[in-house]
């Protein structure tokens, strides 16, 4: 009961986060975040919510995101990109790692094993914490691209570095060859039982739906549950259960674009699931970060303020971080320009990722420690999430494409929604029936008020007639006709290039959705 109410309180806050964003310019993510830490300042509410679990958050949550997030990866991109992933995940996170390591050590005369757990927790970088910094700036694609494959690989290394580190300061001993070694076969390891695993599942899948025995709703389970069974199974082989996921998801994105049109219903709600369940995971995310970082403030309200030692090592070890990507970026990304150089370096943005690990040492390290380490990862957390968000309006232009997005669109849906009213109207049918018709199609740019809703509405339940009427021939003859008018026009406009045609295309694929809702004998709406 109690995993059913805390899951239940943080989706009604991600839901409310996700409306209050459409009216407020700020970007979702950071909405979601404030939403997080007003449920934590609540009593009544921040009583219903679990204390944060590692292994949940890593299974149920991380997962299907990294999986998700691979999926949305062709695999050429990756396969182009492995030297820059080889040395951004790897080199540059082991790299950054000893640098900060050492220099944690040097100024602060902090034991080399627990600096190094501390910088390895701070090691892994959070796409979707980036996606929040840059919200209406727009940033080169190729940037954009390395960053996202950076952190999608360099969870694993943090994971070794933590390893190594705490082994450590357990016996006081430190092997470098091991722990490369270590590395490698998490690395290899995960990246071999991914693919191994995907694959098999693919391939299964792919036999039963070609078949006549094939289920959807089978299928889609099936689909779902795919990254928590790989990570599950890679993480009991002791290899990196984050690989195998991203590996798994690049995998499956080579699968639907060689079978999109063998099943396209079951295709056409993978998607839609795919898309739905990133969007509210992702929510989830900043929320359990808000939740997780006012009860940090509030149980360590004592520990903050004895000594600020915990504040000033955040503050080195995020420029530590930032002075090598910086450098890095310089000599083998950027072409030697200091500009890119910055903006990738600002681009390593922490998150959930971090708290994860950071929670992940809890019974590991002394009391005392621990509390310092937990209130330093907050001040990586919130620097790395603050800085780029405002020096990105200063370095990266303004996206007015973003801003004028939805204007485009309304005044598109208005000229193709008269475009279908003006077929309907000359049709030769009765006027009650073009009635109905036109009120549909004025639904498509939200021309139709509340009280003429109301109204349609208690025709619809108060007379038998009315159902029989929606159904009938001549309206969905109608609508059909209305549709393949805008249809045409939106073709028309694409030819012209009147608009950027992604915008086109967005609008296209609600008409024919509209259109599968009036022709689909599955349909039981209509």
């Amino acid at each position: 009961m109690a995993l059913f109410t805390s899951t239940f309180v943080l989706l009604v806050t991600v839901a409310l986060a996700n409306l209050v964003a459409q009216w407020l310019p700020i970007p979702k993510t950071y909405l979601a975040l404030l939403a997080g830490i007003v449920v934590a300042l609540i009593p009544g509410l921040n009583h219903l919510v679990l204390n944060f679990e590692n292994e949940i958050f890593m299974v149920l949550i991380l997962a299907p995101l990294l999986f998700f997030e691979g999926q949305t990866t062709p695999m050429v991109k990756v396969g182009k990109g492995i030297p820059s992933i080889l040395g951004t995940a790897f080199a540059l996170a082991i790299g950054s790692a000893v640098v900060a390591t050492v220099g944690l050590h040097g100024i602060f005369a902090v034991s080399l094993p627990l600096a190094l757990v501390m910088v390895a927790i701070s090691t892994p970088t959070d796409a979707t914490a980036f996606e929040s910094v840059i919200t209406g700036r727009k940033i080169s694609d190729r940037l954009s691209n390395q960053l996202k494959m950076e952190s999608l690989f360099n969870d694993a290394t943090g994971l070794i570095l933590l390893q190594a580190g705490l082994l450590w300061l357990k016996t006081s001993e430190f092997s470098f060859s091991q722990n490369i070694g270590k590395l490698l076969i998490s690395a290899v390891g995960g990246t071999l039982v991914g693919a191994v695993l995907a694959v098999a599942i693919m391939l299964f899948r792919q036999a039963l739906v070609r078949t006549e025995e094939n289920v959807i709703s089978s299928q889609t389970l099936i689909y779902l549950l795919t990254p928590i069974v790989i990570y599950l199974i890679a993480e009991q082989l002791g290899v990196s259960g984050i690989i195998a996921v991203v590996v798994a998801g690049l995998i499956h994105n080579g699968e639907a674009n060689g079978s999109r049109f063998t099943a396209p219903r079951q295709m056409y709600l993978g998607t839609q699931l795919m898309n739905f369940i990133s969007e509210i995971l992702n929510g989830a995310v900043f929320v359990i970060l808000g939740i997780s970082l006012e009860r940090i403030v509030q149980e360590q309200y004592q520990q903050m303020f004895q000594s600020l030692q915990w504040l000033w090592w955040g503050v080195t070890v995020y420029l530590a971080l930032l002075l090598c990507r910086t450098i890095y970026a310089y000599f083998f990304i950027a072409q030697h320009r200091w500009r890119t150089s910055w903006l990738f370096a600002l681009g390593g943005v922490h998150g959930t990722v971090t708290l994860a690990m950071t929670f992940s040492v809890l019974g590991m390290l002394p009391t005392s420690q621990f509390q310092q380490v937990i209130l330093m990862e907050t001040v990586v957390i919130i620097l790395s999430m603050l800085v780029p968000t405002v020096l990105f309006k200063r370095l990266l232009p303004q996206d007015g494409d973003a801003l004028s997005k939805t204007k485009i669109l309304a005044q598109i849906r208005r000229e193709m929604t008269a475009v279908g009213i003006q077929r309907v109207q000359e049709l030769d049918l009765p006027e009650s029936v073009k009635h109905v018709v036109i009120y549909d199609l004025q639904d498509q740019n939200k021309r139709n008020p509340l009280q003429a809703y109301l109204r349609r509405w208690r025709g619809i339940i108060s007379h038998h007639e009315a159902i029989s009427f929606l159904q009938s021939r001549d309206q969905r003859w109608a609508m059909m006709q209305a549709f393949a008018s805008e249809r045409a026009f939106l073709a028309d406009q694409a030819r012209r290039h009147v608009v950027d045609v992604t915008l086109l295309h967005d609008i296209y694929t609600e008409v024919l959705m509209s259109e599968a809702l009036v022709v689909d004998p599955y349909s039981r709406m209509v």
